[in-house]
């Protein structure tokens, strides 16, 4: 078998390594013209400011790929022809293939703002991007950020830890409010106030202005209002990345490639997986695009297992994500909706510091059982979390045993006495008392076999 995989990020590196695992007398090439070897995506940030090397993201030494037998092709796939088992690339060479994995990844979304094509505009997504940001950012004073997701917030870090002014542009009343609660949102907003990054709220962006030399020298909002900067970052968030697919008509596409529970395409010998796939029908309470590391990883092992004759149907599991917000630490664990949902009660304990909070979503019904958390400032531990919502552990439960999450280093501050506290007077009628803390591996929860 001779397997390509286009695309050398987490999914397709992911597959590769599984493929070679459980088929080891398999050919398998990899194609990317993003870089010539595998790094990490989410610590790009942290080459900008200077606490990596570009080395330290790369999670495999470079001779890695010829002991495993990995051939890397550092060029972009212009065509595909499924009819002929066959990709064309931009160095003028085609590559036949037997299995083909699409793990093309996403691109920058990019609205139709008048100015976009200036230089100093730009998203943050792949290694080109941060090259593209370090060059562009140098020697400059402000630099406008538009939008309010995670991105945005890693953009106002990275030019904040330069001395670069950032200016944080946010259509929404409060931060991230497709994801987050006004409460844990203005968390993260005493996070901007204390780095000294504005944040100008209900502001959207109208085009961006450029010189002569055609480059960015202000963004005008919907009201008006002009802003002067040296460079714009957008960061409105991601699409599947389609420009190959597109190339073949046999591939179904929608936002994403479209691709079933064995995250096969339209086409035999072809899969999709990671940001690029689009699930024709996804699970219960889950979405049709998955964008994140861990789900890219999950689904790179599950085609490899179906491609080595072991036919594995997708399962994400508990929906779990984390970030850092300056210096505020985040974790979502289960379901976590920004906003009130029929059916569905939360409980909110804040530190009078507002450096830490907790959210326990739950069934508004007896037995109130346990669906998703929200930890900002504090960590709970995913194993954990995840057993809770998986036996519907009722919140009395969960709260009477929350120790037993807590993964926050010796000799921080406990805080299960003031979230005990706090539940009991916002949740009366639920009596619960705090059991005695103990370790992870000496505490059996009730409602476990």
């Amino acid at each position: 078998m001779h397997l390509v995989i286009v695309g050398n990020g987490i999914t397709g590196v992911s597959c590769a390594l599984a493929v070679r695992r459980l088929r080891p007398e398999a050919r398998i090439t990899l194609v990317s013209a993003e870089s010539p070897h595998h790094y990490s995506r989410t610590a790009l940030m942290y080459v900008y400011m200077g606490h990596l090397r570009p080395q330290d993201i790369k999670p495999y030494e470079d001779w890695f790929w010829e002991e495993n037998r990995l051939t890397l092709v550092h060029a972009t796939a212009t065509a595909l022809s499924t009819r002929e088992h066959r990709l064309s690339l931009d160095n003028g060479t085609t590559l036949a293939y037997d299995q083909l994995l699409l793990a093309t990844g996403s691109e920058s979304r990019r609205p139709d703002w008048p100015g976009q094509h200036l230089a100093g505009v730009q998203g943050l997504y792949g290694l080109p991007d941060l090259e593209a940001m370090a060059r562009d950012t140098h020697g400059i004073s402000r630099g406008v950020v538009v939008g309010g997701g995670l991105i945005g917030v890693e953009l106002a870090e990275m030019l904040h830890s330069r001395g670069i002014e950032p200016l944080v542009l946010v259509r929404d009343a409060h931060y991230w409010a497709s994801v987050l609660p006004p409460e844990e949102a203005n968390l993260v907003d005493r996070q901007f106030e204390e780095n000294h990054v504005p944040v100008r709220y209900r502001t959207e962006l109208r085009e961006i202005l450029g010189d002569a030399q055609g480059r960015v020298r202000a963004v005008r909002t919907t009201a008006g209002k002009e802003i002067a900067c040296q460079w714009v970052g957008l960061a409105v968030g991601v699409t599947p990345n389609l420009a190959l697919a597109r190339t073949d008509p046999a591939v179904e596409t929608d936002r994403g490639i479209l691709v079933d529970e064995h995250l096969r395409t339209s086409v035999p010998n072809v899969w999709a997986a990671g940001d690029c796939a689009q699930h024709r029908r996804p699970g219960a309470g889950q979405v049709p695009i998955e964008q994140l590391w861990y789900t890219g990883r999950m689904q790179g092992e599950t085609v490899a297992h179906t491609l080595c004759g072991q036919p594995t149907a997708y399962r994400r599991g508990v929906w779990f994500n984390s970030a850092k917000f300056f210096n505020l630490e985040y974790q979502t664990y289960g379901e976590a909706p920004a906003g009130p949902v029929p059916g569905v009660e939360s409980f909110y304990w804040e530190h009078p510091s507002g450096r830490a909070a907790l959210r326990v979503y739950f069934r508004a019904g007896a037995p109130h059982a346990v669906l998703g958390f929200n930890a900002l400032g504090l960590r709970l531990r995913q194993a954990v979390c995840e057993q809770w919502i998986l036996a519907q552990a009722p919140v009395t439960t969960v709260l009477a045993h929350l120790g037993a999450a807590n993964f926050d280093p010796e000799f921080f501050p406990q805080h299960e006495p003031a979230v005990l506290a706090a539940f009991r007077r916002q949740f009366p009628q639920l009596p619960v008392a705090l059991k005695q803390r103990k370790g992870l591996w000496g505490l059996r929860l009730p409602f476990t076999t």
